[in-house]
């Protein structure tokens, strides 16, 4: 549980720092730039931890990133509708199925 709980505060983090200036228009790219590598940080000091943490406590590495897509998926949704107002089609609801069936396969025994 502590690895899916850091890997959802991480794609927080990412998630910010690579769509977050997306509205700010007048904001000079270099700024932007700066901007998203020190939010990505605080990514990284959550992904790595939550990696290995995962990785010794017996998910395979195909299962960390699996997992860590669908995560970024469910966070980016959230993102894209409460901040950039974006709506939600019900062709997002059928992939995110097919991504779901995917992990669903690569946790399978």
């Amino acid at each position: 549980m502590r690895t899916i709980l850091l890997l959802i505060c991480s794609n927080v983090f990412m998630t910010i720092a690579w769509y977050g200036h997306l509205k700010q228009h007048q904001l000079p790219i270099w700024k932007a730039i700066l901007i998203s590598w020190g939010i990505a940080f605080f990514e990284y000091c959550l992904m790595v931890p939550a990696n290995r943490w995962g990785f010794s406590n017996g998910f395979t590495g195909f299962q960390l990133k699996m997992t860590q897509e669908v995560i970024t998926l469910v966070v980016f949704t959230v993102f894209a509708m409460v901040y950039l107002h974006e709506p939600f089609h019900w062709k997002y609801l059928v992939s995110f199925a097919l991504l779901l069936g995917a992990v669903y396969f690569m946790f399978k025994k």
